[in-house]
């Protein structure tokens, strides 16, 4: 009897269990948001219901590969134990042209829902992304539009996987007008020109990706506006070059007649071209020691080298000529002949010769006719011998101060004959 009491009780103990268990509700209202290879399992759940109020429930998302002969499956855990009402199973890397069962349960104080399982063919059932990039390139009277496929998940073309996917672009004429003339083109190239637009107009474009096996179609790219170009006509060339050369002139030339006048501004403060009178500069060069003046300016001729330039000449040397022998009985015809001796130059020659004479009258003594001064230039002159001179040697002056001097004329001997007479 206690037997059959223990018995009871266990089974009553399990039934309530598995009552319990049963109450816990599976997750609501499953669906697959997809783009591309990118896949994300969502969800709803009423935490009220068999969760007490303070506790948070949790769910498990698993998958793996359909196969039709097989009993063992091998699931691939994305998610476990997640308290988000979604599961991101990109990461589990599906083939795109498999099929997979996915499932996904709640679990809270120890307590499991049953199951939810979900069937998924990424080929059949993915959505296709629009392009990931749209540009456009105006032209003459047209658009040039260079589009970027859509990405996978390892940012790869989606038209390694659909290369028969092409493009279709809708493009209009951006006008206030409430109906629009749409226009469309579809292009399996990734650059397309829209041709036979108007010039210097703005138009709109959009472009859908498709793949008609499945009857994939996306979403249109971001709505874009671009002016298109024309021919610029002759007057409008024209004034652009005006344009320029003005923005050149206030630019690069006003700039540079401005440094430049700055520039001899400040020459001509600093450094003026014109000199002070004699009389301010001796009184600044004043430096004599019982002056009471200062000494402002420099003399040149403390700072500048001075430098004395000679001219030399060659003297010309003169042929000895001796005078004819001394008369018998010892007498001197001509007394003033000594004293010419004595001479140098042609100023004291002249006057002895003068002097010679009035000598000679005063002392009633007569000179032999054929002796004399007179008398032996003439012979000189006649044998060819010219009176030489040295030439004067130039001093030239050097700077200004007092230590240069003015050109002077040197004279050496100028009569050598009254040494040989």
């Amino acid at each position: 009897m206690n037997v059959g009491l223990g018995v009871a009780v266990i089974v009553m103990f399990l039934g309530h269990v598995y009552k319990a268990s049963a109450l816990l509700p599976s997750p609501q209202n499953v669906t697959l948001q997809t783009l591309n290879t990118r896949y994300v399992l969502v969800w709803t759940w009423d935490s009220a219901l068999g969760c007490p109020a303070n506790q948070t429930a949790t769910f498990t998302f698993t998958a793996h590969k359909f196969k039709l002969r097989t009993k063992k499956r091998d699931w691939k855990s994305a998610c476990s134990e997640t308290a988000d009402a979604y599961c991101d199973f990109t990461s589990c890397d599906l083939y795109y042209m498999g099929v997979y069962m996915l499932r996904v349960r709640a679990s809270c104080v120890g307590k499991n829902s049953k199951w939810v399982q979900l069937e998924f063919c990424p080929d059949k059932q993915a959505h296709l992304g629009p392009p990931s990039k749209v540009e456009a390139v105006p032209g003459i009277e047209l658009l040039e539009l260079r589009i970027s496929d859509p990405l996978t998940s390892k940012s790869a073309s989606m038209k390694e996987i659909y290369p028969e996917m092409y493009y279709l672009i809708v493009y209009w004429k951006d006008t206030q007008n409430a109906v629009k003339d749409y226009r469309g083109l579809n292009t399996s190239i990734n650059i397309a020109t829209l041709a036979d637009l108007e010039p210097w107009t703005v138009y709109c474009f959009k472009v859908q990706s498709r793949f008609n096996f499945y009857n994939k179609i996306s979403g249109f790219s971001e709505t874009q506006c671009q002016r298109t170009t024309g021919r610029t006509p002759l007057w409008q060339i024209f004034l652009w070059f005006l344009a320029s050369l003005v923005l050149c002139f206030l630019c690069v030339l006003l700039p540079s007649y401005g440094l430049f006048r700055f520039y001899w501004l400040i020459k001509a403060t600093f450094f003026p071209s014109y000199q002070l009178p004699e009389n301010i500069q001796e009184y600044l060069y004043d430096s004599s020691p019982d002056s009471d003046r200062p000494r402002l300016l420099t003399p040149e001729s403390e700072v500048e080298v001075c430098c004395e330039s000679l001219d030399v000449l060659p003297v010309v040397v003169l042929p000895e000529i001796h005078a004819p022998a001394d008369p018998p009985g010892g007498l001197d015809p001509d007394p003033s002949r000594h004293s010419r001796q004595g001479s140098g130059d042609s100023g004291v020659y002249s006057n002895e010769e003068g002097s010679g004479q009035a000598g000679g009258s005063s002392t009633g003594a007569e000179p032999k006719k054929g002796t004399g001064p007179a008398t032996e230039r003439v012979k000189m002159v006649e044998i060819g011998v010219v009176e030489s001179r040295t030439e004067g040697l130039d001093v030239a002056p050097c700077g200004r101060g007092p230590k240069c001097w003015p050109p002077t004329r040197v004279w050496a001997a100028e009569d050598v004959l009254e040494e040989c007479v």
